[in-house]
């Protein structure tokens, strides 16, 4: 492994150059790799396995919208998509990616067949980590490996069309055969990975469910829910407040961080919106502090995993789901965001 200085930290990092795909072919050469769930991240790491030059099934349940999906996207009932008892006793690596939820109520089908010799590769390690929960304790004579993108399954698929590949860390919880550290660095190649760094389980859930209700998902849409709503009661329009709360940030700033870091988006700005800036950013650090603490905990605890299993499992989830997401989509700020986005030059006929 490449050692890495991060900030001073070293770190071991997997990178492509010392673990080629050629390797991970043949790594993974006597290998069936069965996608359990056609839903968020399957079918991307299933069309880059493939597209990879790998063996990969598919296992969904029959008359479902991801079945008809998995058809849509070359799929061959019977000859590389079966329903998910049957893809799971063809698999020597079952790719358990079902939603969290899913992943438990399918276990007592699921886990007679993870028979000895087998892998179990997970992209999450909340199953695992919260047991308790979850009911999930994989056998003891199967390998138990983790790869976790860092992004949604249309991010992982898109980069992968790119032709670039998408960071992703990676994980060993049981190496009964001795080659499950092989095994899971050939997945995270052949899944379309740029580079991978080294977690555990109990770590990766942790960050995981902590970055998205923080940075990556719930904490930036507070932000910029609070900041649209006080420029608009300070009498600003729409799309005045919708361009200096999301447009910018997300077709101009948050680009310039991803290309060189947050140090090259502030040079690049004005000597008025980098000295407020910085004098600012204190002020918001103190006082988010605490709730990544709170946070923190909540993760930590395992409550926030009794929340999840606890709300996903009712029968009327997705339907209280969507209610939720359309009153995002009709707030104000959203519908000012989709005239916004109508503006756009590459949008206009």
């Amino acid at each position: 492994m490449a050692k890495i200085n991060f900030g001073g930290v070293k770190e071991d990092v997997v990178t492509r150059e010392e673990f080629p795909m050629k390797k991970a072919k043949q790594v993974l050469k006597n290998e069936t790799i069965a996608v359990i769930g056609y839903g968020v991240q399957g079918p991307a790491q299933a069309m880059n396995l493939r597209d990879n030059g790998f063996t990969v099934i598919v296992g969904q349940r029959k008359n479902s919208p991801s079945w008809d999906k998995a058809v849509e996207d070359g799929w061959k009932e019977g000859k590389t998509l079966f329903d998910i008892e049957e893809a799971v006793k063809r698999g020597t690596i079952i790719a358990y990616l079902l939603s969290d939820a899913a992943q438990i109520q399918l276990w007592p089908v699921i886990k007679p067949h993870l028979t000895k010799g087998k892998t179990l590769y997970f992209s999450h390690g909340f199953a695992v980590t919260f047991a308790k929960q979850t009911s999930i304790v994989p056998p003891k004579d199967v390998d138990v490996i983790l790869v976790a993108p860092k992004g949604s399954g249309r991010t992982v698929r898109k980069i992968f069309l790119e032709g670039r590949g998408i960071n992703a860390s990676y994980a060993v919880y049981q190496n009964v055969s001795k080659h499950a550290e092989d095994t899971v660095k050939a997945m995270g190649v052949g899944v379309g990975s740029g580079f991978l760094f080294k977690t555990t389980f109990e770590k990766e859930v942790y960050s995981d469910l902590t970055g998205e209700r923080g940075v990556l998902m719930g904490a930036i849409a507070g932000l910029m829910e609070a900041q649209y709503a006080i420029l608009r009661k300070m009498g600003h329009s729409p799309s005045e407040a919708f361009n200096e709360t999301v447009e910018e940030a997300t077709q101009s700033l948050i680009p310039l961080i991803g290309e060189k870091g947050m140090d090259w988006m502030y040079a690049n700005c004005s000597t008025t919106a980098q000295r407020g800036a910085l004098d600012w950013k204190g002020e918001f650090k103190k006082a988010v502090e605490p709730v990544f603490k709170k946070l923190y905990k909540s993760v930590s605890s395992g409550h926030e995993a009794e929340v999840v299993i606890k709300v996903n499992s009712k029968k009327d989830y997705r339907k209280k789901l969507q209610k939720e997401l359309d009153t995002m989509q009709n707030s104000e700020m959203w519908q000012a965001g989709k005239k916004v986005r109508e503006l756009r030059p590459e949008n206009q006929k």
